[in-house]
């Protein structure tokens, strides 16, 4: 059992301003394994003013500087690894080989790629007769998921840092014990007082606070559709900066010329992990109408090697385990064909789904247009690749995807994809490749440079 009592406000835990917590439960075992602070909106704006006071100096600190202060944080973070994995497995459910593979390792990497951002970065650039400036947005507002509950830390505070930005996080209420070891982190990392600040709470009460708040100059939010529209509304009206990077229902082109075998078994291997609960999970896989039965029993196959409790963890609450096992039962009444897994939770304890895939899955239906979030994946068949195109954008979403077949044809098809990333033949991740979406999947980017200029703003000086 981990009790916190305190929020990390100018470089100190401080005691919360109310009296009222969150309960953080196990969701294998349905046990609560700790207690954090809910946040309010007094908590909040004196985790703004620190950020607000700190900003000039970190502002104005040189990025070479900036940088080592990243690396020092890096190092902490992998020298607290171990840590790291099992709470995230205890808080979120994932199996302790992925908790330490990504859960833990991913964030390591992608605050090292910061580091070097930070201390290479062109800050400054003659254009003409002008000098222009890339400088610091300002405060920030770091609202983040339970899914990567360190990763989306990180992917937001690191290019912050590096821009010279000042934040404050606000890490969703399901896994906040991660957000408490990386606020240790920062601390053990010498990072001056009050440009990292952590308050733990409810996203109705701290996350509004923290969007509403008017010194803070852009808010960026990971997670759903609708808080994000919620956020931009918010934002909008008081003209500040959002990032926000939203669902995906991100189809998985199998071409033609394919290997369907691979194709199949890397797109059912990528819904799987992390149990589904991963917003660019290729959750819609088209397969040529003259292979799709041959395709149907290799997902079935694939599918069955995910046993819940072993290799698939649990989702993180009863509440999302009830709202996918809601979408698979409305996938069987509106005649989708189940060929795996299915509406009965695999297990007597903890939030488990099973791994369930769906066939003669047609366009419109709902499964194949919302967000699950789940370990379920929905099979569609086209008749040539026209069609499989207008399925592929035939949703409100554009965050990921992926296409198998011969190189050049992969990338034609790709080109046309209305998607913020396509892996190609199950390319590898970069962690340096902008990712984010097109239509509703969000606005702006995370990773390398492109995530980095997200909070800077540009000054031209003419001569």
């Amino acid at each position: 059992m981990k009790a916190h009592d305190a929020m990390y406000i100018d470089g100190e835990w401080r005691p919360a301003a109310g009296s009222d917590t969150l309960a953080v439960i196990n969701p294998a075992d349905e046990q609560v394994i700790g207690h954090v602070p809910a946040g309010t909106a007094e908590d909040v704006d004196a985790a703004v003013r620190a950020a607000r006071a700190a900003l000039p100096g970190w502002a104005a600190t040189p990025p070479a500087d900036r940088a080592a202060r990243i690396a020092a944080l890096r190092d902490v973070l992998a020298a607290r690894a171990e840590d790291i994995a099992a709470t995230v497995t205890a808080e979120l459910g994932a199996p302790p080989r992925l908790a330490a593979l990504l859960h833990a390792a991913l964030p390591v990497t992608v605050a090292g790629t910061y580091a070097e951002l930070a201390a290479t970065h062109p800050f400054e650039e003659t254009v003409g007769n002008s000098t222009v400036y890339a400088e610091p947005v300002g405060v920030v507002g770091a609202i983040t998921p339970w899914n990567y509950p360190l990763h989306q830390v990180v992917a937001k505070v690191a290019p912050a840092l590096a821009a010279g930005c000042a934040i404050v996080l606000k890490p969703a209420e399901e896994t906040p014990l991660t957000a408490q070891l990386f606020a240790e982190a920062v601390h053990e990392a010498g990072l001056p007082a009050g440009v990292f600040n952590l308050v733990t709470g409810a996203g109705p009460v701290a996350g509004r606070a923290l969007a509403e708040h008017p010194d803070v100059d852009l808010v960026s939010f990971t997670g759903s559709t609708a808080v994000g529209r919620r956020i931009g509304a918010l934002a909008g009206g008081a003209v500040k900066r959002v990032a926000l990077e939203l669902g995906g229902k991100s189809a998985n082109v199998i071409l033609p010329g394919a290997d369907l075998p691979r194709a199949v078994a890397v797109g059912v291997a990528n819904v799987m992990s992390n149990s589904g609960q991963t917003c660019s999970a290729w959750t819609r896989m088209l397969i040529p109408a003259d292979r799709y039965e041959e395709a149907v029993a290799l997902a079935a196959e694939a599918a069955a090697k995910y046993v819940p409790g072993e290799r698939v963890g649990p989702l993180v609450s009863a509440r999302q385990q009830r709202r996918v096992l809601g979408y698979i039962e409305t996938g069987i009444a509106e005649g989708a064909r189940l060929v795996a897994g299915g509406p009965e939770a695999p297990l007597a304890t903890g939030y488990y789904v099973s791994p369930t895939v769906f066939a003669d899955v047609t366009p419109e239906m709902t499964i194949a247009q919302e967000e699950i979030f789940g370990p379920v994946v929905s099979l569609l068949r086209y008749e040539d690749e026209d069609e499989a195109l207008r399925i592929a954008n035939g949703t409100v979403y554009g965050l990921a995807g992926a296409v198998w077949g011969e190189p050049e044809e992969a990338v034609a098809f790709a080109r046309r994809m209305e998607t913020g990333q396509v892996d190609i033949n199950g390319g590898r991740f970069n962690p340096m490749a902008p990712f984010g979406g097109y239509k509703q999947s969000g606005v702006g980017r995370e990773l390398g440079a492109h995530g980095l200029a997200e909070y800077l703003q540009t000054k031209s000086l003419q001569f």
